[in-house]
């Protein structure tokens, strides 16, 4: 914007009272956004987060300013990221639904306030001193998508009792992710198990052509925001190939993938811009108590199960929380 200036006034003396009125008027606070996704695959999960703030009296562009950054799906851009929103001096940074980015935040600021969305105990990666009473400038949500994997994959046995050659694809790059899954995977008797890396949508592609060469019966795909933006990709992989595959949120069932089973991760985004909300408003961190994600939902599409020839056992109908017709 052009600064004007005011030059010719009675009595030679200058008009500043333009300039004054601005320099009064508050500034809006700043919250800082990060996700390793992409802005596009995860525009509902800010929405969800805009509602959260919303409820709290912040409405974006009125009395909030939010900055969003998004990782592509690159995990070794997260520190540079928090870096640059922790340069920023932001009131408040949420980082509402990855485990990565809450650590990359941790390590990148002791002061500015924190709110996070995290798949593991948030104590035993040492993000808050205890879930009642946080302690420290961080606080969120625990929302349990790893720990619902032994879950998934029962489900998943349940449809496809026979199978016995099963895949487990996972993103390297998201370290927590990767080695929970394979660590409850590798739990399960009676499976030969095939572990697949991808972190990019070819080596998805690849994935799947490793999958038909070895005849793989079913499919595991671990929590991860990069899967998620590839959701669509991954479906029509399964559908082509005709592989069973299971998921952690609806997202993937809704985009034509088998079944899903996990915690509402929109809603966790929602819960997280409640808490940030609380906190431009006074609220410490360190005494919001992290919140505990417990109802857990299964999806099932009915469509693409009968488009693999699959059955769904009338027990299963019965306790999914939605099927896709």
């Amino acid at each position: 914007m052009k600064r004007r200036k005011f030059i010719t006034l009675i009595g030679g003396a200058a008009v500043a009272w333009p300039l004054v009125a601005r320099a009064q008027q508050p500034a809006m606070p700043m919250v800082g956004f990060i996700q390793p996704g992409s802005a596009a695959a995860s525009a509902h999960f800010a929405s969800a987060f805009r509602r959260g703030l919303n409820e709290t009296g912040y409405s974006e562009g009125r009395n909030v300013a939010i900055e969003y950054h998004w990782a592509e799906g690159q995990y070794d851009q997260l520190a540079a990221l928090a870096a640059e929103l922790v340069g920023r001096r932001m009131a408040v940074i949420a980082a509402p639904g990855s485990t990565q980015a809450a650590l990359a935040l941790k390590a990148a600021t002791a002061t500015i306030p924190v709110v996070f969305g995290v798949s593991e105990d948030p104590v035993k990666l040492g993000l808050v001193a205890s879930l009642a009473r946080p302690g420290g400038n961080a606080t969120g949500i625990n929302f349990f998508v790893t720990e619902a994997v032994p879950k998934r994959l029962g489900l998943l046995r349940d449809l496809i009792p026979r199978a016995v050659r099963m895949a487990v694809v996972i993103n390297p790059g998201n370290t927590v992710s990767a080695e929970s899954t394979l660590r409850e995977v590798q739990k399960a008797a009676g499976l030969q198990i095939l572990v697949l890396n991808a972190s990019t949508s070819g080596e998805i592609d690849a994935a799947f052509a490793t999958m038909s060469r070895e005849r793989s019966e079913a499919l595991l795909v671990a929590p991860d925001a990069f899967f998620a933006s590839r959701r669509v990709q991954l479906a029509i992989l399964a559908a082509r190939d005709k592989i069973p595959a299971a998921y952690s949120q609806r997202d993937f069932a809704e985009a034509g993938g088998l079944m899903s089973y996990g915690t509402n991760i929109a809603d966790s985004f929602r819960q997280a811009g409640i808490y940030a909300g609380k906190i431009l408003s006074g609220a410490k961190p360190a005494e919001l108590p992290v919140i505990q994600s417990t109802k857990f939902e299964l999806v099932i599409n009915l469509q693409t199960a009968k488009a693999l020839g699959i059955e769904v056992p009338s027990g299963l109908l019965l306790a999914a929380d939605e099927v896709i017709e």
